[in-house]
């Protein structure tokens, strides 16, 4: 599928042609002013100067003529980077007028992101009015992020109206993530990783298990790390200071943190290349902004290593990220703590060509450190053609199962809680083929609670699993998280007590939502092993719940139902058995 991409901004418009995930042409148009702009192409030979465009919307209308100059017809789709999509684009969306007038009512949230990005839109659906046009949005990665990552402690009346955490650059840390894991050679789920795209625009994520669980940036993407005209991270109390003292307005106080802070705050230019020349000339005020920068910077990478108990990868990306060796050694210099340790020459000496994604971690060092290019416009043609060519999902009711809590023990462990040489006793099968219930119980203990007569289901494991609902794990006093049945590591212990001496173990989990099926029944509903899903569950009182992202695992003699817990049968209103139906499009979970 050939694929025209635009990214448009407030002074910029990137664009380009995708084709089976190469790139067959990249441009540019940027630096508006006086009555004209600089312009840059790429494809096969390179092509820069001055073109007479004087805003975003003439350099939109001279797209066409530049493609046919360039001989590039056959498109069959246009995508666009949208930079928010609030909470009800958590997917790429055909852009009718429907989905426009949401995104349109979404720019206070985004003023000077939004309001480019519909530029682009609205005159590229009139110069390609037979084409589907397609959103894909920078804050979709970071809807999986937990209530935890994405509430403001605010009153419950600002928060009904909007006001959480959102997060952004998602295009860009979905692709340097997924980069990374083809650099490490391992799956995506399995690994930790926090990326840092540094540019003009600044944000860090933490990415967990293919799954984004935390972002520098906020409800709006001035929240966060030090960036080139935005100010990051700011006590919001000083908007009641500054009007005190000041007499300046709420629009004059944004618009100041907007375009005139950060970098351009603190030494008169935004470019951290100019920032760079001046300190080592000895200007004080850059070489205080540099320290700044990369200690925000380094303050994120920790907190999200102890967010995600710990980081396999730390991923540099953005202009500055990719280009500032002294920038990525300041920030890596002191995380020698997490087990993080830079080869200075490797860092050094990067070469980025070809979509490399080299290491620079010395040897020895139990964190990786990768620098690789961002391509958001291949991420964002990449979701399109997945979007355009996806499988609609029919249709299909499937049964539901509210799993309450229980335990899957190892031999050692009942052994620990039962005595040596016990066998547990098979009170009864299981729908699923093989699976039964222990007619003994044992009890899970914790720092504030104890759970009484909990299951134990069977046959053993290499390794003790234990779920409980989020409820059953405050009662316990610990925080478990939301884990795939057997992504054990990183766990929390907690105490398993028989009647024949006790356990400390980790492996305790809140069991991720998921759809047990076998290759025939997965055939008939259109899914495969590691597919996300979504189903609608109605309860018999009425209330209903969308459960969002519900894993499929397809299994030879899988009996099919969806697996649930009690917290999350309660919020549906479900009592004993249900039915869901399979709502919407298949996504592919991350898998590397």
């Amino acid at each position: 599928m050939r694929i025209l991409v635009f990214n448009a901004g407030s002074s910029s418009l990137k664009f380009g042609i995708f084709e089976n995930d190469k790139q067959l042409f990249k441009g540019s148009f940027d630096r508006f002013r006086d009555g004209g702009c600089d312009y840059a192409f790429h494809d096969t030979d390179s092509e820069k100067g001055h073109a007479p465009h004087a805003d975003l919307a003439a350099a939109i209308a001279a797209v066409p003529g530049v493609l046919r100059r360039r001989g590039l017809a056959g498109l069959q789709a246009v995508g666009h980077r949208i930079a928010h999509g609030g909470q009800g684009f958590a997917a790429p969306a055909l852009l009718d007028d429907a989905a426009i007038a949401a995104i349109e009512a979404l720019t206070p949230l985004a003023p000077l992101h939004n309001p480019a990005n519909l530029v682009a839109v609205r005159l590229a659906r009139g110069l390609w009015p037979d084409l589907p046009q397609v959103a894909v949005f920078d804050t979709a990665f970071h809807l999986t992020n937990p209530g935890r990552a994405t509430t403001y402690a605010v009153p419950t009346s600002w928060r009904q109206v909007g006001l959480r955490r959102f997060g952004f650059h998602g295009t860009s840390h979905k692709y340097v993530a997924h980069r990374a894991a083809e650099e490490i050679g391992q799956p995506l789920a399995d690994l930790r990783i926090i990326s840092l795209h540094l540019g003009n625009g600044a944000s860090a994520c933490a990415i967990q298990r293919g799954i984004s669980i935390d972002s520098s940036m906020g409800l709006t993407p001035l929240e966060g790390l030090v960036m080139g005209t935005r100010s990051g991270d700011v006590d919001p109390g000083a908007f009641g200071f500054l009007h005190r003292q000041l007499g300046l307005t709420i629009p004059q106080i944004e618009n100041t943190l907007y375009n005139d802070s950060g970098l351009k705050a603190l030494t008169g230019s935004a470019d951290m290349r100019d920032v760079e020349d001046r300190a080592a000339v000895g200007n004080a005020d850059a070489q205080a902004a540099i320290n700044l920068y990369a200690y925000r910077a380094r303050k994120y990478v920790g907190a999200y290593a102890a967010a995600m108990g710990g980081a396999d990868a730390l991923v540099f990306t953005g202009g500055i990220g990719e280009n500032s060796a002294s920038m990525r050694r300041r920030i890596c210099d002191g995380l020698g703590f997490m087990g993080l340790e830079l080869d200075h020459d490797l860092n050094a000496g990067i070469n980025l060509k070809g979509r490399a994604a080299p290491q620079i971690q010395s040897y020895g060092s139990r964190v990786r450190v990768i620098v690789t290019e961002t391509a958001e416009q291949l991420m964002i043609a990449r979701e399109v053609a997945q979007t355009l060519a996806r499988r609609p999902v029919k249709p299909i009711h499937i049964p539901v199962a509210v799993s309450g809590r229980h335990v899957h023990l190892s031999a050692q462990a009942v052994e620990a809680l039962f005595g040596p040489g016990y066998h547990l006793t098979q009170a009864a099968p299981l729908r699923q083929p093989g699976n039964w219930v222990a007619a003994e119980r044992i009890a899970i203990e914790g720092p504030k609670g104890r759970l009484e007569h909990v299951a134990i289901l069977g046959p053993l494991r290499p390794r003790s699993q234990i779920e409980v609902s989020r409820t059953d794990s405050f009662a316990l006093g610990i925080d478990a998280p939301v884990r795939d049945s057997g992504q054990l590591d990183g766990t929390p212990r907690v105490r398993l007590i028989g009647p024949a001496g006790q356990l400390d173990t980790d492996g305790l989990i809140v069991a991720a939502r998921h759809i047990h099926t076998n290759p025939q029944d997965a055939a008939r509903m259109g899914l495969e092993d590691a597919d996300l899903v979504d189903v609608e569950v109605l309860g018999r009182d009425g209330r209903g719940l969308t459960f969002a992202r519900c894993l499929v695992r397809v299994s030879p003699a899988a009996f099919t139902e969806m697996h649930i817990d009690t917290d999350e049968a309660n919020a549906a209103g479900i009592s004993g058995t249900a039915e869901g139906e399979l709502l919407r499009d298949v996504e592919a979970r991350p898998t590397g």
